[in-house]
Parts: C-alpha cells; sequence; structure tokens
C-alpha cells in the first residue's frame, strides 16, 4: 500500500506550483501553510515573497489566487489582510483522503516511512545495579521507550542500549562487605515468582548497599580493603566477578519484574551495562593522549575547554584516567561512542539523561568530536529531561524525605486507576477489572510524562493524571472505548466512506486533524518530541467529543450518513490506537 498524500501536502503542492508560475523566483519557496480559524488552511508566506521582489503584497496574493486550479482538492481560495491566502478544501476531498487511509491494509493508516532511514543507537532506562528504582528513573525509561516506537514506525532502525551502573567503587565496597558479612545475603532469587523474588532481592541488596556505605564513610581500613577489592574486579579476579555477577543477575531479575509493570519490553542483549566497555578504556585513553585530545595534567588523563570554566575562572577539564590509574565516566562513555559508531555503525547517538548531566555530556560529545568519532555524519544528541516534583512543585520525595520507590508508585497508580474503572464499569468482570485498571493506571503515569515537553519539570499528581476530564490518558482511552462501543452497536450498519456526501463542521474539523496524523508522527520522530504526538491526539479526542455531541451516528437521517460516520469513528479509533501505541500506552476496547 502506498502511503497517501495528505491534504495539507496537496494544498501546499499546489500553491507552490502557483507561486512559481507567477513570480519564477519564488521556485521552491514554502507558502507557509498551516491550519486557521478563518478556513480550513492559511498560507501567509506570500509577505515576505512580495517584501523580496518589492511588491505589492495583497496585489501578488490575487495573482497567485488566479492561478490556483479549483475542484478536486482545493474549493476555494480567497486573499485576506495584508495578503493570506485562506483556502477550504471540499468535502469530498475529505472523505476520499481518509478513505484511502483507511484501507491502507497495513494498518499504518497510509503514513510513509521516512525518505532516508539511518540507524539510531538510543541509550535509555539506566538503572542501578544492587540499588533499587526510584522516581528519577521513570522518565528516561518512558520518553525512551516511546522515541523508540516512533523511530521504529518512521523506518528508522534503532539498536536499544540499556546502560545500567554496574561497575566502580561502589561494587568493590559491596563486594568487600558481603566477603566479610557472607550471612546478609542469603537470598536465591528463583524464576518462578520473578516479580515478588526480584523486589525481595533488591531490597536486600539495597539494604546492603547502604550498611556498606555507611562503613566506607566511618571506616578507614575498610575503605582500603574496598578500593583494593575494586582493583580485583577491574583486573578479573575470579572470585570478586562470581559476587559481581550474582549482583547483576539478582537485579536485572528485578528490572525486568520493573520494565514488566510499566509495559516496557526490555531485552537482555540491549543492556550493555558499564562493565561491557571495560576491555576498551585504556586503548580509549591512548587513542586521546597519542592523538593530542587528551593530555597529563597532574597525573590525570584531562581534556580542558576553553569556553567551560569553574567558579574562580579557571578551565574545568574532562578527567578520563583518574591519577591514580583508575577509570571515571567520562572513560566508559567515550569507549561506549566508539563501540556505537565503529562496531554498531550508528550515524545517531541518542542520549534519554538527566538535564543536570548536560555539562558532562556536552564534554563528552566535544571530546569524540574532537578525536574524530563525531563528525558531520554521525551525532550525538543528549534528549536531556527534566525532574518530576510534588504537588508542592519540590522534587518528589516520600514523608521521610527519601526519594520515591518507582514500584510503589506504579501500584498506586494501578489501584486508583482501578477505582476509577470500576466505578464506571457497568459489564467487567474482576478480572476483566484489574487488567484495565493496570492499563489505565500505567497509561495514566506515562501520558503524564510524555504529554510534557520532556525538557520541563512536571508535577507527580495521581488525581489528575487518573482524571475522566482534562489531558489525560484516562479521557484518550474513553474516547477510543466509546468509538468501540458504538461500532459494536451499530448491528447491520457498516462503516463505509461516502464522498458524495456534504459533511457537518465538527465531521471536517474532526476529518481534517484525522489526515494531519502523517504529519505530526514524522515531527514527533524527527524532534524526539513525543508531547507533540499526545498534543495531537488529545486534541483528536476532544474534536470527537464535539462530533459525538453534534453528529447523531446510530440515528443520522439516512442510512449512507450513518455508514459514513461509523467510517468516521473508526478512523479516529485507528488513528487513537496507532498513536497511543506509539506512545506505549495500551488502549482497552472496553472501560
Amino acid at each position: 500500500m502506498a502511503s497517501v498524500t495528505s491534504l495539507s501536502d496537496s494544498v501546499q503542492q499546489q500553491l507552490a506550483s502557483a507561486l512559481s508560475a507567477t513570480l519564477p523566483e519564488a521556485a521552491g519557496a514554502d507558502p507557509l501553510l498551516r491550519r486557521s480559524d478563518r478556513a480550513d488552511f492559511q498560507a501567509n508566506g506570500i509577505l515576505a515573497l512580495a517584501k523580496k521582489a518589492k511588491a505589492n503584497p495583497r496585489e501578488l496574493a490575487t495573482q497567485v489566487v488566479s492561478r490556483v486550479t479549483t475542484g478536486a482538492v482545493i474549493e476555494d481560495v480567497e486573499v485576506s489582510g495584508p495578503g493570506f491566502l485562506n483556502i477550504t478544501v471540499s468535502d469530498r476531498a475529505i472523505t476520499e483522503n481518509l478513505a484511502a487511509r483507511y484501507a491502507d491494509e497495513t494498518g499504518r493508516l497510509g503514513v510513509p516511512y521516512a525518505a532516508d532511514p539511518g540507524t539510531t543507537v538510543i541509550d535509555y532506562a539506566q538503572p542501578n545495579v544492587a540499588k533499587e528504582m526510584h522516581v528519577g528513573h521513570l522518565r528516561s525509561a518512558v520518553i525512551g521507550d516511546s522515541v523508540v516506537q516512533l523511530l521504529e514506525f518512521t523506518g528508522e532502525k534503532v539498536v536499544r542500549r540499556h546502560h545500567i551502573g554496574d561497575w566502580g567503587t561502589q561494587f568493590g565496597m559491596l563486594i568487600q562487605y558481603l566477603d566479610e558479612h557472607p550471612h546478609e545475603l542469603d537470598h536465591k532469587a528463583s524464576a518462578e515468582d520473578t516479580a515478588s523474588s526480584g523486589e525481595e532481592a533488591m531490597s536486600n541488596l539495597d539494604r546492603l548497599y547502604k550498611t556498606a556505605r555507611k562503613l566506607f564513610d566511618s571506616d578507614e581500613e575498610f575503605k582500603t580493603r574496598a578500593r583494593r577489592r575494586v582493583v580485583d574486579l577491574q583486573a578479573g579476579d575470579p572470585h570478586t566477578l562470581a559476587i559481581w555477577q550474582r549482583f547483576v543477575d539478582e537485579s536485572k531479575i528485578y528490572f525486568f519484574s520493573v520494565f514488566e509493570k510499566l509495559d516496557m519490553e526490555i531485552r537482555d542483549p540491549d543492556i550493555v551495562g558499564e562493565s561491557g566497555y571495560n576491555d576498551m578504556l585504556a586503548e580509549t585513553c591512548r587513542l586521546l593522549e597519542e592523538s593530542g585530545v587528551a593530555v597529563r595534567s597532574e597525573g590525570a588523563l584531562c581534556v580542558f575547554f576553553d569556553d567551560i570554566l569553574g567558579p574562580e575562572g579557571n578551565q574545568v577539564p574532562l578527567i578520563v584516567q583518574k591519577s591514580d590509574g583508575g577509570y571515571g565516566y567520562a572513560a566508559t562513555d567515550l569507549s561506549a561512542i566508539r563501540d556505537r559508531v565503529f562496531n554498531l555503525k550508528a550515524d545517531t547517538l541518542l542520549y534519554v539523561v538527566d538535564a543536570r548531566q548536560a555539562l558532562h555530556f556536552r564534554m563528552v560529545f566535544e571530546t569524540a568530536r574532537r578525536a574524530g568519532w563525531l563528525n558531520d555524519d554521525v551525532k550525538a544528541i543528549q534528549l536531556a529531561f527534566g525532574t518530576v516534583l510534588g504537588k508542592d512543585g519540590k522534587p518528589f520525595k516520600t514523608r521521610a524525605g527519601e526519594t520515591v520507590r518507582l514500584v510503589d508508585l506504579l501500584d498506586e497508580a494501578v489501584d486508583r486507576a482501578s477505582a476509577v474503572v470500576r466505578e464506571k464499569a457497568q459489564d467487567l468482570s474482576e478480572e476483566e477489572i484489574a487488567e484495565r485498571g493496570a492499563q489505565v493506571g500505567i497509561g495514566a503515569v506515562k501520558y503524564a510524562d510524555l504529554s510534557t515537553s520532556a525538557n520541563r519539570d512536571y508535577k507527580f499528581d495521581l488525581d489528575q493524571m487518573v482524571s475522566l476530564n482534562g489531558d489525560t490518558s484516562v479521557y484518550l482511552q474513553y474516547a477510543y472505548a466509546r468509538i468501540r462501543s458504538i461500532l459494536r452497536k451499530a448491528g447491520d450498519a457498516r462503516p463505509a466512506a461516502h464522498p458524495e456526501l456534504p459533511l457537518h463542521d465538527a465531521e471536517r474539523a474532526l476529518g481534517l486533524h484525522a489526515d494531519a496524523f502523517a504529519e505530526v508522527v514524522a515531527e514527533a520522530a524527527a524532534d524526539y518530541a513525543p508531547h507533540k504526538l499526545a498534543a495531537y491526539l488529545y486534541q483528536l479526542a476532544s474534536l470527537y467529543t464535539t462530533f459525538y455531541d453534534k453528529c447523531p451516528v446510530l440515528k443520522a437521517e439516512t442510512p449512507a450518513q450513518v455508514e459514513n460516520r461509523l467510517f468516521l469513528c473508526d478512523v479516529t479509533a485507528r488513528t487513537l490506537h496507532q498513536g497511543m501505541s506509539l506512545l506505549g500506552i495500551r488502549t482497552p476496547e472496553k472501560l
């Protein structure tokens, strides 16, 4: 099935050719078309062109209008104000375009693939071994997962990478502590009940980590032994590695259980932690030093930047290797770039990482550019995200002032959502209420995150998230379920497009918006901006609500109108379903 040209693209092409016929030097100029309250579309690109050509904008606009062919798509064009064009498309064109999308057997609704897809490695969902996941891990996972779906849908080859924290000083500390207190971790994770065993193993490890940390900070002799243990770990001592591997395995069982709760697919081969680059660290340092990108300073291997200065005005370097020979995050991150560029053949490296790490990544990317690993053909981007705040507008903490555990947060969201579903449910069994409660609760958490631009902070307010009113995923899920209910009640009437029928204003608005799905998906993928898709879907559901209020579907005036309105309902439902799935959110058939 070929992709479907959207109405705005058709109008854009017709205006562009009328423009270049009127003003040959304007060939290829953008008519600047957008949706408008005054007509279906407004084009205001003529103003700038007239200024450039020293022409009267209204006169130029009038000449362009005389060259626009009206009929199949454009029904009417008129000049307004200082030289804007107001364009109305025909009812027939709206219905025919949606019918072409509806007929797409691939289920893509006529959305084209990107013209020249590449390979993107996306680094997201980076929990730490032996530490429980908290609310801070939510955004990286949710935003990253949605960007993966969007990119894959447009035809990009996507390699997922979960850069888990599984190496470094804290493991020397943990392993040493466990060696000296072996009775403190007697739990064996069993695969039978992954979720509970994972959570239990992790809270054991988390407790152990906190105890070891306390000892490390208060006992100098233990600190020395722990640091020696880091050297053993990096040197591959078998006994040390065996204990470390156990930490990693038990942590992974826990990670999988949390991601399952989040309704996300995390695959084992995609988990390549800091340890995965251990064998590359020495060579990374050698390459940087030999090329002169990094220099020795007080025994450490550093990269300096003219524009990155400390409070005293002195240069703040990126330390690739410490003076004691140990490696920091920079060495691992630079080695990961080499692996992703040269082994995975990526042309885009995308990092979904907290905005507070912006300076670190700026220095790492600039270092990799100087080394020639990044260039005009291979780019690295940090998709920085803001903080999750409590209702009080401060970083989200428990009453005791601790960071909120992610599992507790998700469980509470599902409980709240189940209560909302139960209240509304007419013919759902307890089992169905539990299943829908999970889909609505997790959807609510994801949507609240994704409907905010990633770089902004957002307030975590469960009451608002599971509300049926306003910009929430529950509102969208209910719109979808309502349409499915109408389609079930339709009896013998089947959705069918009738391009010959005139459309009500509410039908036109809904149809034009549904037709714009492909453009929004392309823009959201290109900008790594799921919030643009979320905003589009909320507007789609709102326009559907208006249509539902103003245009009787099953009680429409003629059988043809019933079929055409069922068809509009079904196109809307398919668009909602596909759009929500790109955000990683389920759309239950009944609610």
